[in-house]
Order: structure tokens, then C-alpha cells, then sequence
């Protein structure tokens, strides 16, 4: 079990990728999940207007009172939008399709780049003691996810394992880059990770190939597999760790658990 309760501020994540369907809600459920089983308190921002980690961790949108789009947008308080969840150390943002209109809204505010740089900095989140927090963003490189990167501390990049993968990699880059010549100047990558991977497949192998020539170590030694049992949790509401620990989709959100907690340490 690791311990972070001496840490003054929680280490804070984007999980990005202009791509849908590459598994970055996947990899924001199961990593979150993972890191609460090694002692850690872990929130998880829901950025994405389709809210399918909220879902995924079990809240109902009947129950989504108030939301991320609140904690961007509104005058709410922090501890009426954060949730507990059903598993102990974590807890959830969630999103509705609110969060749609919030690129609209924001173009207007001076500060529209730090919203929830400066949300998830009042003094009330010390009350948490957050070791991580997570954010989910939406598959687009919008106002909403340039939020997330000028409020993390380092952007963690999911990879889906097929043709085309590396091409949208380089301005999502681009991207990474201008913030942090403009906004967020610590701004750095945690790691790119492979997901949906087929070791039999000589294309997924292709491409973890052609991703360690061209990023070297940015690339986790973790890959995530295509695994039926990661597919299955969500309609359960539970992480793959919860819904099948011994399945090899769970071993490898805890091998990349212990990677990002390694790169905390360091």
C-alpha cells in the first residue's frame, strides 16, 4: 500500500486524446480504481458531456444535481458538486450533457482557459486530501480540454492499438506544447499507454513497435489488452477491478497504477 497522506496537493492527470473511442474513460475508471487499491485517494473529474464515467462508477443522472459543468461555470460549492462513490478513496465530478454548451459560455470569459485550473484550487479541496485526481476529457481538443491541461499537472495519453494511431498523436502534442508555452509552463506528458491491444495481432504489435521508435520512454511498459471483461464492466457500473480482479484487463490497470505511482514518487 502507498502512502501519499504527506503530500500537500494532489497530483493532478488529464486523460486526453482528440479520438474517441481510444478508451480514455476506460483508462480513467480502471487507473482510478487501480490507485485507490494501493491506499490512495482519487477523484475523478468527468469532463466529457456523454458523462460515461459517471456512469461507469455507478452514478444515475437522476442524481447528478450538480455537475462539472457547475464547478467550470456556476458559483457552487465544491463539496456539493464532488460525490462520493460506492468504492472507499473514490470519489466523482459527474457530467451531463450540460457540459456541451460550456465551450460556447467560456469564449466570452477573460479567464476562460483557467476555470478549472482556479476550481480545482480553492482551499476547500484540501479538504479531501486527494492523492490524484483524474480528469476525463472529451474526445475533441476544445476550450474544454485545454481546461484540463492548463489545470493538470501532466497529460496521460491513451493509444488505441490500430492504423492511424500515431497520426493524431502529433497535435495533441501540439497542443500539449502551446499550453505549456502560454498557460502551463510545468505542463508535461505522464506517458502515453496502449490500449485495446492484441499481442496475436500483428498490427497492434506494429504499432507498440513504431510507438516506442518514435516516443522512447514516454510510452508505458503497460499495455492495456483487448479484454471482454473491461468491456463488460461499465453496463455493471463497476471497474474492471471490482467486476473481474483476476481478469488480465485488471492486472494491467494495476501494472499501470504502479507505473503512474513510481512516477509520482520520483
Amino acid at each position: 500500500m502507498s502512502d501519499f497522506s504527506s503530500s500537500s496537493s494532489p497530483k493532478i492527470i488529464a486523460i486526453a486524446n482528440q479520438k474517441g473511442g481510444v478508451g480514455k474513460t476506460t483508462t480513467s475508471i480502471n487507473l482510478a480504481a487501480a490507485l485507490v487499491k494501493n491506499g490512495c485517494r482519487v477523484l475523478v473529474v468527468d469532463l466529457d458531456p456523454q458523462g460515461n464515467a459517471s456512469t461507469g462508477l455507478g452514478i444515475d443522472p437522476e442524481n447528478r444535481n450538480y455537475t462539472t459543468y457547475d464547478l467550470v461555470l456556476g458559483d457552487v460549492d465544491l463539496h456539493d458538486v464532488i460525490q462520493t462513490t460506492d468504492f472507499e478513496g473514490l470519489w466523482i465530478s459527474p457530467a451531463t450533457v450540460d457540459l456541451s454548451s460550456a465551450d460556447i459560455e467560456m469564449v466570452s470569459n477573460e479567464k476562460r482557459s483557467y476555470l478549472l485550473h482556479d476550481a480545482l484550487r480553492q482551499p476547500a479541496i484540501d479538504d479531501f486530501h486527494f492523492d490524484f485526481i483524474l480528469i476525463d476529457c472529451p474526445p475533441s481538443l476544445s476550450l474544454l480540454t485545454v481546461n484540463a491541461m492548463v489545470a493538470a499537472d501532466s497529460v496521460l495519453v491513451p493509444l488505441q492499438s490500430e492504423f492511424f494511431a500515431l497520426e493524431g498523436l502529433s497535435q495533441l502534442m501540439l497542443t500539449v506544447r502551446e499550453v505549456r508555452q502560454t498557460a502551463n509552463s510545468k505542463l508535461r506528458i505522464e506517458g502515453v499507454v496502449l490500449t485495446m491491444y492484441d499481442q496475436r495481432n500483428n498490427l497492434s504489435r506494429q504499432v507498440e513497435q513504431d510507438a516506442r521508435d518514435n516516443l522512447g520512454e514516454l510510452v508505458f511498459q503497460t499495455v492495456i489488452p483487448r479484454n471482454v471483461r473491461i468491456s463488460e464492466a461499465p453496463s455493471f457500473a463497476l471497474p474492471v477491478l471490482d467486476y473481474d480482479p483476476t481478469s488480465k484487463g485488471s492486472q494491467a490497470y494495476q501494472a499501470l497504477a504502479l507505473e503512474v505511482l513510481a512516477k509520482k514518487g520520483r
